[in-house]
């Protein structure tokens, strides 16, 4: 039986935009290590992994190098594949079991809405070399969830500014899986911009990431006033995410392109 195989590029209306992902979809359990050559051989910053289960989708994400506990944009790019390839009827609500428990997807107001858990920063002191690593000197705020350390910088034009010395962070890091740096934003219709470096889990630059508006969401949330919010990844590809903060869940919003469609031979 043939594994179908699909390239999708996550919060984007366009293609060769947003961030691109994997998603694999299995018709039996296969081991990790498979898995992670799988990802290995895509190299995207993120390939999921499918299995349909009784009322639910076991979901696995994997980068080339490890495999992780959250991630946002390989979610919509799979439910996006399940819904566009008739894996789900439309309007169908999806739920998947995860490493971070069990999510959601829902289609809504013309896009994709994912329910995750949210994922706050506490102030916490960075390692010494982070900051000189990022190519940032001051800024507003530091801390820390479970992930990531998070940076709030002084304006949107420092954000944009940045080029980290990747080598360098990958190390200054420690046992986190990356960092976030942002600041609000100074164009209208958008309330903060984000860039999202992992260069210690293989990923330099994530071009736009679900799982740190699980943090983004509150942080802004609480600074801010308000409980939706529109958040821009300023990567060079870039992409937009829409936020809404709902006690211990965000729920983030976008739309998803198909690039290509195959099979594992």
């Amino acid at each position: 039986m043939s594994t179908p195989l699909f390239h999708v590029d996550a919060f984007t209306d366009r293609p060769f935009a947003g961030n691109p992902a994997g998603v694999c979809l299995l018709s039996e359990d296969r081991e990790d290590a498979w898995m992670q050559n799988i990802a290995r051989e895509m190299n995207l910053s993120e390939t999921a992994f499918l299995r349909r289960r009784e009322g639910h989708w076991d979901l696995r994400w994997f980068t080339p190098a490890v495999e992780v506990d959250l991630c946002g944009h390989a979610t919509l790019a799979s439910a996006h594949v399940l819904w566009e390839a008739g894996h789900a009827k439309s309007g169908e609500p999806l739920v998947f079991q995860t490493r971070s428990g069990r999510l959601a997807a829902a289609q809504r107001n013309g896009g994709i809405e994912l329910d995750f858990p949210a994922e706050p920063a506490t102030p916490a002191s960075e390692p010494p070399d982070l900051r000189p690593a990022l190519g940032i000197s001051g800024g507003r705020f530091a801390g820390r969830n479970r992930f990531d350390y998070l940076i709030e910088a002084e304006d949107e034009a420092s954000v944009r500014a940045l080029g980290p010395d990747f080598r360098r962070l990958a190390a200054a890091g420690g046992p986190a899986r990356g960092v976030i740096v942002t600041a609000m934003s100074s164009q209208p219709g958008r309330d903060f911009v984000s860039r999202y470096f992992a260069p210690a889990v293989g990923i330099d630059e994530d071009p736009v990431t679900g799982s740190a508006h699980c943090c983004l969401g509150p942080f802004w949330a609480e600074r801010l006033g308000k409980k939706e919010l529109t958040g821009y990844q300023a990567s060079a590809r870039g992409g937009t995410v829409h936020v809404r903060v709902e006690g211990p869940r965000v729920f983030l919003g976008g739309t998803a392109v198909t690039i290509s469609r195959g099979e594992l031979a």
